[in-house]
């Protein structure tokens, strides 16, 4: 062999060897191709990333160095990056398309050890033949390659070319005597037929694998940059998380963009079977597979996941598991997700999808229909909807959510919006029973009583019989039923549905009941929400509280947030109202002043948070309750969210002093085949309201004949009209049949006290109005209920000024600030004092000295042992008390108090 040959600059080129002159051919031949030995140009768009190559360094310290990546994943430019900044020797071999039988393989081996300055002894030899190679050969380079002072690094770049499996066992013989004397780098699209456990179990290996090789957000920006494109890293993982991070398709994206006005825009909606990337793909991915496995990849690319015997289903074969398992160690853009389910890398599925459209026109619909019968026969419900709707089988959708017994996943969960979007698009060519309830779901959800009931009455009639197969649509259909005597206040329907569900869950498979939990929610959900319209209060709290103590989940959540809700407004209509804040709460209705209105069962929470804030006179908070409710169908549709509403919009605005407005706002205005007591009381006690405040006390008391003691906070409030209009014996007769103390809460016994102390008053019984005041003013300030004392009107201000009253009112109980316009400001810029003494629990108190400190919400429920949720309910509670919206203004408010 001759000596360290120069190396010398071509000027089409990088830097090449030449070739030694005693060896100018290979076994076949054939001269050898010089360019093969060189250290590949890196591009100025190459990005060197220091964590792969501080990962490459360990190649130094093992015998075997692997980085494994599908076509365009970077590994040649990385690994030509780190090896030409190592000091020599390192030989360089890169493997094309051609002959690599044994012979020809270890002849370039040879004469690249030879090129990179590191040539083996003529007692080596060289092959003589092409498809064999002397062992003795293979000794000779292995004994020599271990005597070395310094170590060979030998690069095999494309080594998947090599599927010659002696030369791989002939390879591993060489590694494996060569000792220290040689390190392997194996660049490859494939595993290669090495004992590559053995290596690995000695921690002999350095593995780079397509997940390492992938670019993260920060690098792609880098490169991006790199192409003349300035975007935020938020734009930059935007393109990662589609491209996963792919060298290749993140360069020949970034080139595309370059040519366009909006770079940032195309990055982000490129259509990838349009553009260079599809053109590698095809190139580089799928021609080269046979035409079985291209048929297989263009069917299932219709498939977010798939396995093997799915994508049987799809090619009407059986050898999908080969196939598959050999794409993916292929790292043909088949990505394994475990227990045998694969998926196609995200660009090379939009590519494929659309290359199926054109080489198999028409074939899609029926791809999607054969997928969505194998799903539905293994019960994957969500993709067989999925593909059902794709393939436009709307029979076979339709019917795999009822028979699952999912149709209670159209109104809560986290797939409900998504199923609803997905079932808007069904025609009324669809007329089976399954598509008759499902369109009657959608219909109902959206309050269309009249569609809805059409679709409902003609799928009872489809399911007609004694069919025992049909029990789930049966069951589908007593939900519906529930749900629409719901929406028309109808007791009698709502409790026949009730029953009937009750006879066909014994007839429904306890497995489909167990996954679907939602059914039993949302049904007595209906129940207790129609027998709360109807004044049945224990009834409804029964069922309710059943509800909203069922087992956690996310189908589950908003029948139980509508639950607690329900169980909120009882506790407000029977007089208590700290119980309903507390429960609104828990129903996720608090408001900190920058979160969005919550579209679920939290509305009927607002609402009572606003009826509560009223009793309390903070109308701003109670206006901006009411106001996040607007847009919500159900709060004009829903009969008690309807009647809810229109209690707290009256109320209020009777605080404000516009009663007529308030008289319009008392109708809930929803059409009802049975009166609420509740509902027709509130309205009845603001209508009476008005026509006192205008002069007409006889005409007032004549409206009140509808109010009873059965709804105690409105009987109390007719019965201070009563006294005002100069009635005291009707409204005696109305606070005796107010139920007792401890089924009755402060905001109807303070009223009762105020009636009394008036009617004392009016005798001229001043110490029993002042003992009746004062009994008054203490179970007003643990509620802090304003509104009471500020409505009872002129007789107590003499009362209120002795020195006992006043010292009881003193710190929670003070005038109104003045009135401008319509809202109310406070007179001093300077933040306004509590109208009410701030008393925080030992637990807001720990949660409030953590956010002085600036610890996040996650880290002071860690710090506290609560959970997040918690911690978020005695932030909202922190925040009412102490009337701020955010975190800083809480803390500067609770310092200038001094309770930090």
């Amino acid at each position: 062999m001759s000596a360290v040959p120069e190396i010398h600059e071509d000027p089409q080129g990088p830097a090449v060897p030449p070739v030694p002159a005693l060896s100018h051919t290979d076994p076949l031949g054939d001269p050898f191709l010089r360019t093969r030995f060189a250290l590949p140009a890196r591009p100025p768009t190459f990005l060197r990333r220091q964590r792969l190559a501080d990962h490459l360094d360990e190649a130094l310290r093992t015998p075997l160095t692997l980085i494994n990546g599908p076509a365009g994943a970077g590994k040649t430019l990385l690994t030509a990056d780190w090896a030409s900044g190592l000091g020599p020797p390192v030989a360089w071999l890169t493997f094309d398309a051609g002959d690599h039988r044994p012979g020809v393989f270890w002849a370039y081996v040879l004469q690249a050890l030879c090129a990179c300055g590191a040539p083996v002894s003529e007692a080596v030899g060289t092959p003589a033949e092409a498809s064999r190679v002397d062992h003795r050969l293979l000794s000779a380079l292995a004994a020599e390659l271990n005597d070395r002072d310094r170590p060979v690094v030998l690069v095999l770049d494309e080594y998947d070319r090599v599927t010659d499996t002696k030369v791989a066992e002939q390879l591993e013989f060489v590694l494996h005597h060569a000792g220290r004397g040689l390190r392997l780098v194996l660049v490859t699209r494939i595993e290669p037929l090495l004992p590559l456990h053995r290596y690995r179990a000695g921690a002999e290996l350095t593995d780079i694998r397509s997940a390492e090789l992938a670019f993260t957000p920060e690098e792609a920006a880098a490169l991006l940059e790199l192409h003349g494109l300035s975007l935020p890293v938020q734009s930059a993982r935007t393109l990662v998380d589609r491209t996963r991070g792919w060298a290749a398709g993140l360069s020949l994206s970034a080139l595309a963009a370059r040519e366009r006005s909006d770079p940032e825009l195309y990055l982000k909606e490129f259509e990838a079977d349009r553009s260079t990337v599809a053109d590698f793909l095809l190139a580089e991915v799928l021609k080269r597979q046979t035409p079985q496995t291209q048929d297989l990849l263009l069917r299932v690319s219709v498939l977010e996941r798939f396995c093997p015997d799915l994508a049987n289903a799809l090619t009407d074969r059986i050898d999908a598991e080969p196939i598959l398992a050999g794409l993916h160690h292929d790292n043909a853009f088949v990505e394994r997700l475990g227990h045998s389910w694969y998926q196609l890398h995200p660009l090379f599925g939009e590519i494929l999808r659309a290359h199926m459209r054109v080489r198999l026109p028409g074939l899609e619909p029926e791809l999607h229909r054969q997928a969505a019968q194998w799903l539905h026969r293994h019960g994957f419900l969500p993709e067989t909807v999925a593909h059902g709707a794709a393939a436009g089988d709307w029979d076979l959708t339709a019917g795999a959510l009822v028979d699952d017994l999912a149709i209670g996943r159209l109104f809560t969960g986290p797939s409900a919006d998504e199923l609803d979007q997905l079932f808007s698009l069904m025609g009324p060519e669809a007329r089976s029973p399954a598509t008759n309830l499902v369109r009657a779901a959608h219909d109902l959800c959206r309050h269309d009583l009249d569609h809805g009931l059409t679709s409902l009455r003609q799928a009872k009639e489809q399911l007609a019989g004694d069919a025992p197969d049909l029990a789930a649509a049966r069951l589908s259909c007593a939900l519906l039923e529930a749900l629409a005597a719901r929406l028309t206040a109808c007791p009698p329907e709502v409790e026949k549905a009730a029953e009937s569900a009750a006879e066909l869950r014994r007839q429904v498979p306890a497995r489909l009941l167990e996954r679907h939990p939602e059914v039993t929610a949302l049904l007595m959900t209906h129940v207790g929400s129609t027998l709360l319209w109807a004044g049945r209060f224990e009834d409804a709290r029964a069922v309710l509280t059943t509800v909203a103590g069922a087992p956690g989940g996310a189908c589950t959540e908003l029948p139980r947030e509508e639950a607690m809700g329900h169980l909120a407004l009882l506790d407000y209509l029977n007089g208590w109202p700290g119980r309903a804040e507390r429960k609104a709460l828990a129903a996720g209705a608090g408001t900190d002043g920058h979160d969005p209105p919550q579209p679920s069962g939290s509305a009927i929470g607002r609402l009572v948070l606003a009826a509560v804030a009223v009793e309390r006179h903070e109308l701003g908070l109670a206006q901006k309750l009411i106001d996040d409710t607007a847009e919500l169908p159900s709060a004009r549709r829903d009969p008690v969210m309807a009647a809810g509403r229109a209690l707290a919009t009256a109320r209020l605005l009777m605080a404000r002093g516009k009663v007529r407005a308030a008289v319009e706002a008392a109708d809930p205005a929803v059409p009802a085949a049975v009166a609420s007591p509740w509902a027709t009381s509130n309205e009845a006690f603001v209508t009476s309201a008005a026509h006192l405040a205008e002069g007409r006390p006889d005409r007032a008391a004549e409206v009140l004949q509808a109010v009873s003691g059965d709804q105690p906070l409105c009987a109390v409030e007719a019965a201070a009209i009563q006294l005002a209009a100069r009635r005291p014996g009707p409204a005696f007769d109305l606070l005796d049949s107010v139920p007792g103390e401890g089924r009755t809460g402060p905001a109807v016994t303070v009223r009762a006290a105020l009636v009394r102390a008036r009617a004392a008053d009016s005798e001229g019984d001043r110490a029993t109005a002042r003992k009746l005041v004062a009994q008054a003013l203490l179970d007003a300030r643990r509620e802090r209920l304003r509104r009471p004392f500020l409505d009872a009107g002129a007789w107590i201000r003499p009362h209120m000024a002795t020195a006992p009253l006043r010292e009881l009112a003193a710190g929670w109980l003070r005038p109104a600030p003045p009135l401008h316009g319509d809202r109310l400001r406070p007179q001093s810029p300077s933040p306004p004092a509590p109208l009410v003494a701030v008393e925080l629990s030992a637990r807001e108190h720990d949660v409030l000295d953590r956010v002085a400190r600036l610890m996040s919400t996650e880290e002071i429920a860690a710090d506290l042992f609560l959970s997040v949720n918690t911690v978020k309910t005695h932030l909202k509670s922190v925040y009412r008390k102490l009337a701020v919206n955010r975190r800083g203004e809480a803390v500067r408010r609770a310092r200038d108090l001094r309770l930090l």
